[in-house]
């Protein structure tokens, strides 16, 4: 009797990109996103001044060297994309945005503008509620602490060696009601010691990226945040086929982090200048993506034969891979392994994924 071959479980996601303003995303229906993760150009961050200064009142206020007008005149451009946002968003539906406070001296004085308390303040206007954040420390000085005045009191400043995770919900929580959006949701779960470690407060473990772009424009205009910052957080707050939104997609990393995880996803760029940068790291993402899921089973195995030998055996088995798990919700987890990328139209891609054991035989870490 011939072998029979096991059958290949696949699913397929799309990937949408629109180089235009998201001020007004008409292409996306309302309550039609289940996540948004994305880092806006900072406030009075001088190497996006040009893209604010796109607003004539924001040059006149920059010339005339008025802080708080300026600050004030660059959240107003924000807020009209976080209104959007919360239209565009399901009830239950999540937003993590990253982004710094910024230090600048304008007319003599120097000044720290809290862009992440004033994003705070517009999200809860527009009817987001607050949840607790994440600081991702990220050394930029150490260890030289050379600020302001030196050793000389009383002129020093402290630095800036964090950024924000600032995390919202659109009201209730989420419902999953059905058996096949439970079992999806059951699917989509996480191992418990990544809980434990991806929903600290403080995030140590991640450093900013190098901006490697050949295009001297683009890396002047680009704040990449790492891959695994934004994986974490699709992985975090949404479920395997919902769609993510970027309204600030940059280099695209976002997109390539909801691709490696089994999700759908659209991002906005307003720069087409972009353009070549984020179709060579989708259609590099592959190796990438694999390499992501088999390093996660890889770690998780290590924390098993750790937990087995200090006598802490796990009580519960994986059905997908046949490992043990510690709780109940990580049986039918499973980890979608991306097999192929395609570009089916301009800024239109679709990937190809397994979801089986046998498709993480033969990758390498």
């Amino acid at each position: 009797m011939a072998e029979t071959k096991p059958t290949r479980h696949t699913v397929q996601t799309t990937h949408h990109i629109f180089f235009s303003d998201s001020s007004a995303m008409t292409a996306i229906p309302d309550a039609s996103v289940h996540l948004v993760v994305t880092s806006p150009p900072y406030p009075m961050i001088q190497m996006w001044d040009a893209l604010f200064c796109s607003d004539p009142r924001v040059a006149k206020a920059l010339e005339n060297q008025d802080g708080r007008l300026s600050f004030a005149l660059m959240h107003e451009a924000l807020d009209q994309i976080w209104r959007e946002v919360f239209r565009v968003l399901v009830p239950g539906g999540f937003a993590c945005i990253n982004i710094g406070d910024a230090t600048r001296t304008l007319d003599n004085a120097f000044c720290l503008y809290p862009n992440h308390s004033r994003v705070l303040s517009a999200m809860q206007e527009v009817g987001f509620s607050v949840f607790p954040p994440i600081l991702w420390r990220k050394p930029t000085n150490s260890p030289n602490k050379f600020m302001g005045s030196g050793m000389l009191p009383p002129g020093a400043y402290v630095t800036l060696e964090h950024e924000y995770i600032l995390i919202f919900r659109k009201g209730e929580k989420r419902g999953f009601n059905t058996p096949e959006e439970k079992i999806n949701r059951q699917r989509s779960a996480f191992f418990w010691e990544e809980r434990n470690h991806w929903f600290s407060d403080v995030w140590m473990d991640l450093r900013g990226i190098r901006q490697t772009t050949h295009s001297r424009k683009v890396r002047d205009r680009s704040g990449a945040y790492p891959f695994e910052l934004a994986y974490r957080l699709v992985n975090m707050f949404s479920v395997m086929n919902d769609t993510i939104l970027d309204p600030f997609l940059g280099t695209g990393t976002t997109l390539v982090a909801a691709m490696a995880s089994g999700r759908n996803s659209i991002g906005y760029e307003l720069d087409p200048s972009f353009a070549s940068l984020i179709r060579e790291n989708i259609m590099q993402g592959v190796e990438p993506a694999r390499h992501q899921a088999a390093g996660r089973i890889q770690n998780h195995l290590a924390f098993v034969k750790k937990r087995e030998a200090a006598g802490k055996p796990l009580k519960h088995v994986n059905t997908v891979y046949g490992f043990p798990v510690v709780t109940q919700q990580e049986i039918r987890l499973v980890l979608p392994v991306l097999a192929c990328v395609d570009e089916v139209a301009e800024n239109r891609f679709g990937a190809t994924y397994d979801l089986d054991r046998v498709a993480l035989r033969n990758i390498t870490i």
